[in-house]
């Protein structure tokens, strides 16, 4: 609470001159912050209570053991590879067509017949002067078409060659 400390008063009896004035004292105010703290840290508390922190959205990613490895027939296999400047290009494994040229932000049509297939396996060939983004887009559309199987590699100087004469 608020306190107002006042003067006491003299008096002499006598009046002063008309000439003579004195300066009038001043108040001292003294104000208790006691209870605006008390109040501060109940509100702190209170936020810190009832705050809910967001948890981190991750893709959740199960790596097999290093020392497992597994044949896998070239017709289970999708096959992209990732150039610096987003060019994509893709094959089927199952097929004996060519590379089929694309670009990074057309891979949702791309993998839209693969979707949710269980049995296929996404061979992906990233550049690695290529866009950090690149890849984690990559992953987002992968995760976005249910396809859980993938393996993610840094492109070869003789792949890179290979579709870059395409």
């Amino acid at each position: 609470m608020g306190a107002v400390d006042t003067p006491e008063r003299r008096s002499s009896g006598k009046k002063k001159g008309f000439g003579v004035q004195r300066k009038k004292r001043r108040l001292g105010i003294r104000i208790d912050m006691t209870p605006m703290v008390d109040v501060a840290f109940l509100l702190l508390i209170f936020f810190m209570v009832t705050t809910v922190f967001r948890t981190p959205k991750a893709l959740e990613i199960n790596l097999p053991p290093k020392d497992l490895k597994q044949d896998v027939g070239k017709s289970k296999t999708f096959l992209i590879r990732v150039l610096a400047d987003g060019r994509l290009y893709w094959q089927d494994g199952a097929s004996t067509a060519p590379w089929t040229r694309s670009s990074v932000v057309d891979l949702k049509n791309v993998l839209a017949p693969y979707r949710g297939n269980a049995d296929k396996i996404i061979v992906v060939n990233i550049d690695r002067e290529a866009q950090f983004d690149f890849m984690v887009n990559m992953l987002d559309e992968l995760h976005a078409s249910k396809l859980t199987r993938f393996s993610i590699n840094p492109l070869e100087d003789k792949d890179k060659q290979e579709v870059e004469k395409l």
